[in-house]
């Protein structure tokens, strides 16, 4: 984390270097001056001299609760269809999704569940995921999203972390065996009564829900549906009068990449009004969208930008498969007829990779979000092209932020869509800190940006010290990003300081070359981290996925890289791959690439 000692220090030691590097190019200055003023493109806020930017107030803030969203929708679509899963066919209208979750609120209530007790979801994207986000809602207890992936010793600490009282998941997912981890975990499960189990290591855990089989310990999903009765319903109704939309409705892990994951504590009001605003820029709920989501569940991404969204503007969400798969997401965008479709810039690259991807009818789309890491621009403009998304943008986020702050605008040209990560949300503030002297910095001039409105996270539950390390009294929450905001308010974010390459003293961007390496005609996808090395402290390693049916060696790419880029950015190392090592949202695991390299290359 940025914010700790050794983060800051190394966070103010990166913000110089950028600034050396960068802040004196003329190129970084002005570059959307005139484009940004262009015909139909929204007027971003104004910048006067300072990196400090409001976005716009004139769509007012929502006071309502996720179930509040999902009823008034409801109420104006009943039978529009809310939400279609390819796997196994579910369908269900707006309305017989509401039913549904009236009757898993009764259910668990009926389980002894109350207000403010968390709940854990453990799983793929499947229909009770989303079953889960908005029964919980209804009755108050707090949805915990547990990462689909996580192993027995990552379960734990999460579960133990939060206090869940209840986890709900399916037998066995891939070679992912959920029951089984539990049950090591807790080996008193398969001896407790439904409902009833006491495990010395989970102390708080006592419902167990497996959504597609019974086993020994554990409720099933009919168990649920079917345990509410009238007196449960009478109590929804008064337990809904006591909701506060500034109440915890959801707690995320944040992946954990520097240190044991921290529980992101959002409110109603942080995600509801996070869904409006992102609903409301990509003009996603103007008449009958349908959004594909092949993004996780378990993520900001899918659960807000996909869920909530839903919840309030009345978007069909098609899901394509249980995780992503590049061929179900393009049959489901043909089949369904979809209108957008949210991803990370890993997956869209997959997609436009498949070798009959042109087979496909992808005349209905028209936009969506590309968010999670850099996009190179050579990927977004094939995504203009050839999968029709002109309204297309870009986002930027956070957990800890519900999570988008800046978004790009669907009338942006193609400088502002790959150079930038848009505008600043409506009723958010950003500014860019000079880390060492706390200062606003001037525009144009990389530091750490901060965030402050709506948005920003209750805190880490149970984890007051942290939440301190990352926000500070006025509620300006520090992302660890180095960013750069211009004169009309667009931002570019530069990287994270622990993601720079100091080579010798030089010090080199992953994100910089990773674009440059996108233009090669044989390259797929890069990802480019640095290696330890004796003599310069850090080289260079390019990691290398080449196109299907295309042979490359490493010496045409650095051949590929002389006269272009500067001699100490062409990688030293260069290892062709299969894939990449990801996060359960798609995102690349840089510090784990950067272990595997160092052990394939021996270092």
């Amino acid at each position: 984390m940025a914010s700790s000692p050794a983060g800051r220090a190394l966070l103010k030691r990166a913000a110089r270097h950028v600034w050396a590097a960068l802040g004196s190019r003329p190129d970084l200055r002005g570059i959307h001056r005139l484009s940004a003023l262009q015909a139909g493109v929204p007027s971003p806020p104004p910048v006067i001299n300072k990196s400090y930017v409001s976005g716009t107030s004139d769509i007012p803030l929502l006071s309502k609760t996720l179930d509040q969203c999902l009823e008034d929708t409801t109420n104006r679509y009943p039978d529009r269809e809310a939400l279609i899963f390819s796997t196994d066919g579910t369908r269900k209208t707006f309305s017989q999704f509401q039913q549904d979750v009236n009757q898993a609120a009764a259910g668990l209530l009926a389980f002894g569940l109350k207000k403010g007790d968390r709940l854990g979801m453990w799983g793929p994207n499947m229909y009770e995921w989303a079953l889960m986000q908005f029964a919980t809602a209804q009755v108050g207890i707090i949805l915990v999203s547990v990462n689909p992936a996580y192993q027995s010793d990552e379960l734990e600490f999460a579960v133990k972390k939060v206090g869940c009282k209840a986890l709900v998941f399916p037998t066995q997912f891939k070679t992912q065996k959920y029951y089984e981890i539990l049950n090591a975990l807790c080996p008193e499960l398969e001896k407790s009564s439904p409902g009833a189990l006491k495990s010395k290591r989970l102390p708080d855990l006592s419902i167990v829900v497996n959504v597609d089989a019974k086993l020994p310990g554990t409720f099933s999903i009919d168990d649920l549906m079917q345990a509410g009765d009238s007196s449960h319903k009478k109590q929804i109704q008064d337990i809904r009068k006591t909701l506060d939309s500034k109440e915890p409705i959801n707690i995320q892990f944040t992946s954990g990449t520097t240190g044991s994951p921290k529980g992101a504590t959002l409110s109603h009001h942080n995600i509801v009004n996070n869904a409006n605003l992102i609903a409301t820029r990509i003009r996603i709920g103007e008449g009958e969208s349908r959004c594909c989501l092949p993004v996780p569940l378990y993520h900001c991404l899918g659960s807000v930008a996909g869920c909530t969204v839903m919840a309030i503007h009345g978007v069909s969400l098609v899901f394509p498969s249980l995780s992503f798969n590049a061929k179900a997401t393009l049959k489901a965008l043909d089949n369904e007829k979809c209108t957008h479709i949210h991803g990370t810039p890993t997956m869209f690259i997959d997609i436009l990779g498949q070798p009959d991807f042109a087979s496909y009818n992808l005349s209905c789309l028209r936009g969506g979000i590309i968010a999670g890491s850099p996009v190179p621009p050579e990927v977004m403009k094939k995504m203009i092209k050839k999968m029709n998304m002109h309204e297309l943008v870009v986002a930027y986020g956070t957990t800890e932020n519900s999570p988008v702050t800046f978004m790009g605008f669907p009338e942006d040209n193609i400088v502002q869509k790959t150079e930038t990560v848009g505008c600043a949300i409506p009723h958010t503030e950003a500014k860019i800190e000079d880390p060492e002297t706390e200062e606003i910095l001037p525009l144009n001039t990389p530091g750490e940006l901060q965030i402050r409105g709506y948005c920003v996270m209750l805190g880490y539950w149970g984890d007051p010290q942290k939440t301190n390390e990352v926000m500070d009294d006025e509620k300006w929450y520090k992302t660890g990003d180095i960013a750069i905001l211009d004169e009309y308010g667009y931002c570019k974010i530069v990287g994270r300081c622990k993601d720079m390459i100091i080579r010798g003293g030089e010090n080199i961007y992953p994100a910089e070359l990773e674009q440059f390496l996108h233009t090669h005609p044989k390259i797929q996808e890069v990802q480019v981290v640095g290696v330890k090395d004796e003599r310069m402290g850090e080289e260079i390693c390019a990691s290398v996925r080449v196109k299907a049916g295309k042979e490359c060696t490493a010496e045409e790419i650095k051949e590929f890289c002389k006269g272009k880029i500067a001699h100490f950015k062409i990688p030293k190392y260069i290892v062709f791959v299969q894939k990449f090592p990801l996060t359960v949202s798609g995102k690349i695991q840089k510090y784990k690439l950067r272990e595997q390299m160092e052990v394939h290359l021996k270092l």
